[in-house]
């Protein structure tokens, strides 16, 4: 050891020696300097759900560094650290850990997908840490209640049963069967079909499953296909559950595909092409193409086009966007004088914020969830469209 490093670690030990014996360590201002905020996320900007990651975190970016250019908030500029997990739960965990221990972030923001997300509540609940904005509508972040996590989207339970009830009392559906990726995020969605089907006394008549990371779905069509399902509800990611609509269609099996909003609805049409007409899926927020009706919508294009001019716009960015500006109101309501405490207790006292999307945020004090709505969208012509009437494949 030099002697540069030995004055050091001396100066520490003198330091630590001055403190109080009453004193207690104090994590709670972590991340927050008199210039700067830092805010940590981790999120699959590589691999096979780079897409939603990528998105994700530019919409929401797009927001922080106007912001940012406009002063920031109460005199201090927002900084994001953003490391890619690839969608893997290890390597998210590892992120998360190094964002709060080594990076000492002050609250993580913008997670991508179930299976990364539900690995960190035990180090989120342990080192009392605010997450806001999950791109996972997973119901293990949402029951039993989680005072440091702040869901800003509807859940998957929420999106599933709003489908069910729509295809069972509008179009007369009796036959469904579920497609899902076997883990967390697919065992979620598979409940929640489960809990929508038996609101009608109805319950899948197939269930079949795919390995997270790979395009395995033969086995899995074998069995739906002979099940006669009128109805597919799929709960993965938008390369297999292309590769599955278009092994279906060239088997003459033509049964409505639903899917909900983690699925990539946009890089989903993309890769479907001709053979996507008719597919649904359920959003959380509004169609980037509601920008001459909605004015954060069109603050999203505009932002994502200056900032990532490369980007096109998307459901999954225009909702990193809105976590953006949640984000930004808790901090505003936090003031100055800001640490983790004084910003979940400003988050819980954010009541009818208006988002510019035509819905309102609100939680409370046991309340971590601000929004509920849940949109149809539906692929018409190649394109991923807001459902005005029902088109299907026959």
């Amino acid at each position: 050891m030099n002697l540069g490093m030995i004055s050091i670690a001396i100066m520490s030990l003198m330091m630590s020696c001055q403190r109080h014996p009453d004193q207690k360590d104090d994590t709670t201002s972590l991340g927050v300097t008199d210039t700067e905020i830092l805010i940590g996320s981790s999120c699959a900007l590589t691999g096979h759900a780079s897409f939603l990651g990528t998105n994700y975190i530019h919409g929401a970016l797009s927001y922080i560094n106007r912001v940012n250019e406009k002063g920031g908030v109460h005199g201090r500029k927002i900084r994001v650290t953003v490391y890619d997990d690839g969608y893997d739960p290890p390597r998210c965990v590892f992120n998360t850990q190094r964002l709060i221990n080594q990076d000492k972030v002050f609250a993580l923001f913008c997670y991508v997908g179930t299976p990364t997300s539900v690995e960190i509540i035990p180090i989120v609940e342990e080192s009392k840490i605010p997450v806001v904005g999950l791109f996972t509508g997973a119901n293990a972040l949402r029951n039993p209640f989680r005072k440091y996590i702040f869901n800003i989207r509807a859940s998957y339970y929420q999106e599933i049963a709003a489908m069910v009830k729509h295809l069972v009392e509008d179009e007369g559906s009796r036959k469904f069967a579920v497609f899902y990726q076997y883990d967390a995020y697919g065992f979620d969605g598979l409940t929640g079909a489960e809990l929508a089907l038996k609101k009608y006394n109805l319950e899948p008549i197939a269930r079949a499953s795919y390995m997270r990371g790979t395009m395995d779905v033969e086995q899995a069509l074998e069995k739906i296909v002979a099940s006669g399902a009128e109805v597919v509800i799929m709960i993965g990611t938008y390369d297999p559950c292309a590769k599955f609509i278009r092994l279906a269609r060239a088997r003459d099996f033509f049964p409505v595909f639903y899917n909900v909003s983690f699925v990539g609805g946009n890089e989903l049409a993309r890769k479907l092409g001709s053979d996507g007409e008719g597919v649904i899926v359920t959003q959380v927020v509004p169609s980037p193409d509601t920008r001459a009706l909605l004015p954060r919508v069109d603050e999203y294009c505009r932002l994502l086009e200056k900032y990532y001019p490369k980007d096109q716009p998307s459901y999954v960015g225009v909702e990193g966007f809105i976590n953006a500006r949640v984000l930004v109101r808790g901090l505003e309501l936090a003031g100055r004088k800001l640490d983790r405490e004084s910003f979940i207790s400003a988050m819980e006292s954010m009541e009818e914020y208006c988002t510019g999307i035509g819905h309102a945020v609100t939680f409370g004090p046991k309340d971590h969830q601000g929004l509920d709505t849940v949109y149809f969208s539906q692929i018409i012509g190649g394109k991923l469209v807001l459902v005005t009437a029902w088109h299907f494949a026959h």
